[in-house]
Formats: structure tokens, C-alpha cells, sequence
């Protein structure tokens, strides 16, 4: 499937790329290179993408009616292949929309720093420690002449 440039060889996460093709083409319709270039430019350079790994994931949407192909003109009058998001793409977006979003959300906690809440029973403890290993201080006087 795609990947991240050549000197970062990771995989992205199977769906992603369709994924990214549908949310950008919710935006605008696009030919093929447009959308490369797009996923490009919009994560900074860190996504490239190939084009029989797009072409690919294409013929997988188009297949699922997530998306139809149309012919268009450029302003060269060349002909070119658009693709368009379709009712059908939309609804599957929005349901996968919202399941990335918990998904990213439950990565992100387990990839984040450590829970400092008061509740986490590992903060229970780090506080134990700490004060078990700070001197006991008289706290000053508030009292005024």
C-alpha cells in the first residue's frame, strides 16, 4: 500500500489511504495527480503517495461506489479522469469519520504521558514516594506584630 517517503519506510494503516482519498474528495472533485499532490502538501511532505497504490485504492472505491470516475477537460483541453464522492461515499465516511476519531482517541491516550489525574492509582503511589522522600518543613508564621 502506500507509504510514508523512502526514508521513513512505515506503513500506513490499511484503509487509510481510501480513507484520505474520500475525505478529500468530499472537499472537491480531483484527477488522479491533483490528489496525490493534495495528500502531499496537506501532511507537510510526510505522506507519499504512489500511483499504483492510488490507482489501486480508486479501483476499490470505484468498485464500492464510494466514488464515480467522470471525464473532464483541462484548461489545455486535454481530456482527464475526475473523480467524485457519491451519496453512498458520503454516508461511509461519516460512519468512518467518527469511528477513527475514537479510535485516534484511545492510541492517543495509550501513546500520551502517563495519567496524572488524582484518581490514577499510579499518582496515588508517585505521591506516597514523593512525600515519603521530602524532609518535613514548619510551615511559616502568618502571625503579625
Amino acid at each position: 500500500m502506500s507509504i510514508l517517503k523512502k526514508r521513513d519506510e512505515r506503513q500506513i494503516f490499511p484503509g487509510a489511504l481510501e480513507f484520505m482519498i474520500l475525505r478529500t474528495l468530499q472537499r472537491q472533485t480531483l484527477h488522479g495527480f491533483a490528489l496525490v499532490e493534495h495528500i502531499r502538501r496537506s501532511s507537510n511532505d510526510l505522506l507519499e503517495i504512489e500511483e499504483g497504490a492510488l490507482f489501486a485504492a480508486l479501483q476499490r472505491l470505484l468498485q464500492g461506489d464510494l466514488v464515480r470516475a467522470e471525464w473532464g477537460v483541462t484548461a489545455g483541453n486535454r481530456k482527464l479522469k475526475v473523480y467524485k464522492l457519491t451519496p453512498t461515499g458520503i454516508r461511509h465516511l461519516e460512519r468512518e469519520v467518527s469511528g477513527f476519531s475514537q479510535m485516534l482517541e484511545g492510541i492517543t491516550r495509550v501513546l500520551g504521558p502517563a495519567d496524572m489525574s488524582p484518581e490514577s492509582p499510579g499518582n496515588n503511589l508517585r505521591r506516597k514516594l514523593e512525600q515519603k522522600q521530602q524532609p518535613a518543613v514548619a510551615a511559616p508564621s502568618l502571625a503579625t506584630n
